[in-house]
């Protein structure tokens, strides 16, 4: 996860990071890995738009590890949900990508055929008192 943020995560960070994906309804992580070793990671699911009553693959996180790049393991793990999305009678794929990515990543999202169509807009919610405190008890 450090090649994607270029912060490190602690290992209890990152057990409740894996435990949110394995109580998940329909998120799941996928490795590539050579000779045991990891070299890119995948996270998928599967997104229902009922503006037009379809299903969309979403490509959640795709990290390749820095010395891995300009291997193919991008394209291979991209053309994986492309598949996993066909399998699933998904109408396409989709991701969202920070604008601090434009030069490398976007590039490579848009040789591989995606368009941009929008803008994200994120609003965090405050977390009360009172919701810290259930969430201890």
């Amino acid at each position: 996860m450090y090649e994607l943020s270029g912060e490190c995560i602690s290992i209890p960070d990152m057990l409740d990071r894996l435990q949110t994906i394995k109580e998940s309804m329909n998120g799941t992580i996928y490795v590539l890995e050579q000779e045991s070793e990891v070299l890119g990671t995948l996270v998928f699911q599967i997104r229902e738009n009922i503006r037009e009553v379809s299903r969309y693959g979403e490509v959640c996180i795709i990290v390749v590890k820095s010395q891995a790049k300009r291997n193919g393991i991008g394209r291979e793990l991209m053309a994986f949900a492309e598949q996993k999305a066909k399998e699933l009678r998904c109408k396409g794929t989709y991701l969202i990508s920070g604008f601090g990515r434009k030069d490398e990543a976007h590039q490579f999202y848009l040789e591989l055929g995606y368009t941009i169509t929008g803008y994200r807009f994120v609003k965090p919610l405050s977390r009360s008192v009172e919701d810290e405190t259930f969430a201890i008890s």
